[in-house]
């Protein structure tokens, strides 16, 4: 068996494992497998066996995935997903040689925070995705609204009168509801609701993005204005990227809890490479054990504070980075 069915085999495995393990076993695999990544340790002079903590480890610049194909080995991609923006934006892309890995990857990580699929309704407000395609987000949301067996329509551009009809219609099933949405179409039909539908029994999440529809608010302030527009105690958030096959997820607290195939690790904001474990606010850096066949180390434009459980808070962006429609908001 070669690596990466080994790799895989245990992140399918229903127990638990070693992460710092299997991380730095899957960084020696990328480094030399991935071009893109090994000329990058070249360029910095790292020598992949003198890592042996996961500190030590150089993660990627997240524009790489912009400007080359990050891809590990030689495989022919089944699906490329596509970062949002404007036309006059260049798009990161995400070469991914199994659909299926991606999705069974979401699904359990969802549901190791949410519960089974099949007890919920999924309705997903999500136009600017649909409008643009190539979305990791919209290729995630349409599996979930498959797997939970609804006969409800998931998706909705601005059709709010029969989302409304649905929401209603789930709940009178005795079903729970998962309302996801980018923030400005949430924003939107909360501006209309005014607080006068019973939405007590739905699970509101938002994935950031603003997409120029609307200024830009920090995210205390946009669940503020979602409660009270939907009459809700708590909004929820999920944190994902283009550029990541794993999940985030923070239920109502503000703070994100990882999946089992994702940590998050600072870097000093003004020094990338220093990396320490008991820093509590900095650039975010992320592990994923999902990106197999891309990087599993990724050094975002986002800014965070990590507790010391391992969940952590999204505060903003590096200036003059990219307003990512997937996961956060401008500080």
């Amino acid at each position: 068996m070669d690596f990466k069915a080994r790799h895989l085999q245990l992140l399918l495995a229903e127990q638990s494992f070693d992460f710092t393990e299997t991380a730095l076993a899957l960084f020696r695999y990328q480094s030399e497998h991935n071009q893109v990544y090994h000329d990058y340790l070249q360029h910095l002079g790292r020598d992949p066996k003198q890592v042996t903590r996961l500190e030590d480890i150089p993660f990627l610049p997240i524009e790489f995935f912009k400007t080359h194909e990050v891809i590990t080995g030689t495989f022919e991609p089944e699906v490329t997903f596509y970062s949002s923006g404007t036309t006059q934006m260049m798009r990161s892309r995400h070469q991914v040689a199994s659909l299926e890995w991606y999705l069974r990857t979401t699904k359990r990580i969802f549901e190791s925070f949410y519960g089974p699929l099949t007890d919920y309704v999924v309705l997903a407000l999500l136009p600017s995705y649909l409008e643009q395609g190539g979305s990791s987000l919209v290729a995630m949301v349409d599996f979930f609204v498959k797997q939970s067996g609804q006969e409800e329509e998931g998706f909705y551009l601005r059709n709010h009168d029969e989302l409304l009809q649905n929401v209603k219609r789930a709940q009178q099933k005795g079903k729970k509801v998962l309302l996801i949405g980018v923030s400005y179409a949430l924003l939107d039909w909360a501006d209309e609701l005014k607080g006068q539908e019973d939405f007590s029994h739905v699970t509101i999440m938002e994935t950031g993005g603003m997409k120029g529809r609307r200024r830009e608010m920090i995210r205390e302030e946009l669940h503020a204005h979602l409660k009270q527009g939907f009459g809700v105690k708590a909004i929820h958030s999920e944190y994902g990227m283009t550029e990541l096959l794993s999940q985030a997820y923070s239920m109502g607290d503000g703070l994100f809890h990882p999946g089992y195939t994702l940590r998050v690790l600072l870097r000093d904001l003004n020094d990338p490479f220093d990396i320490r474990p008991d820093m509590r606010s900095g650039g975010i850096n992320i592990i994923d054990l999902a990106n197999i066949d891309s990087c599993a180390f990724i050094e975002t434009k986002d800014i965070g504070r990590l507790k010391p459980d391992g969940t952590f808070e999204v505060l903003g962006r590096f200036d003059n980075s990219d307003i990512r429609g997937c996961n956060l908001l401008i500080a």
